[in-house]
């Protein structure tokens, strides 16, 4: 009599003892599973951050870069400036050695035109140069400005135009930027400049959100300069432009 009542006993409490294993093995799987999912976005998180963190650095390398380029087509066009300025000095030179030999003095006639002063128009461009190379671009801009204007027949005029535009863009006036490099690629289209003038010339309508002028200049440049690199590269953005439309 005794067995069978423990027997009874056990088997009636078997049943509760099976619910409160069940209980600690789901507590358990919960607890994991909210490991999981806390791993999971610790994970997610640390992807989105390095995300961010390499968008950051390729921004900051892009500018950098064209910083570089920028440099170095100062480097490249300041040996043109020099050779232009050594070609003034030899005009004068040869000016100042005809005023050495005899001739027959007028006593009338019309006064000859004021000589220019190309020691100072030499100097008056290099210190725009300096500025420009030392990032000082809004001053480099003023500077340019001072320099086209005051010598209008200068054969420095048009890297004058170019690089007032140049740093006019760096300073983030892209009105007068895309005033002048437009200006540039007007007045001098044979030169080799005027493909990227007119590239730069788009690239600061776009900083002023005009779109269609933009592209208007991008089919001028793809056009009239489709070998030069600018040219490709307008081509191929207008071609993504148009695909992006259908």
């Amino acid at each position: 009599m005794r067995h069978a009542l423990m027997l009874v006993m056990l088997i009636y409490a078997w049943p509760a003892h099976a619910g409160l294993f069940d209980d600690n093995l789901a507590r358990q799987r919960v607890e994991q599973l909210r490991s999981d999912v806390n791993a999971l976005t610790q994970r997610i998180e640390a992807v989105n951050s390095n995300q961010l963190n390499f968008a950051n650095q390729l921004e900051s390398i892009r500018a950098d870069l064209a910083k570089l380029r920028g440099q170095q087509e100062v480097i490249a066009y300041e040996l043109e400036a020099t050779q232009k300025r050594q070609k003034d000095f030899y005009i004068d030179l040869d000016n100042r050695l005809r005023k050495l030999e005899p001739t027959i003095n007028e006593t009338s006639g019309p006064t000859p035109p004021a000589k220019v002063d190309s020691a100072q128009e030499t100097r008056d461009y290099e210190i725009a140069l300096n500025l420009l190379k030392t990032s000082k671009f809004k001053e480099a801009g003023a500077g340019f400005l001072s320099f086209i204007e005051a010598w209008p027949n200068s054969t420095m005029q048009d890297s004058a135009t170019y690089w007032a535009a140049y740093a006019h863009a760096q300073a983030k006036d892209h009105t007068q930027a895309a005033a002048l490099f437009g200006k540039f690629a007007t007045t001098w289209p044979q030169d080799e400049r005027a493909p990227d003038a007119l590239e730069a010339q788009a690239e600061s309508l776009k900083a002023l959100k005009a779109v269609n002028a933009a592209r208007d200049v991008l089919q001028k440049l793809s056009d009239k300069y489709p070998t030069s690199d600018a040219g490709k590269r307008a081509k191929l953005e207008l071609k993504s432009a148009h695909t992006k439309k259908k």
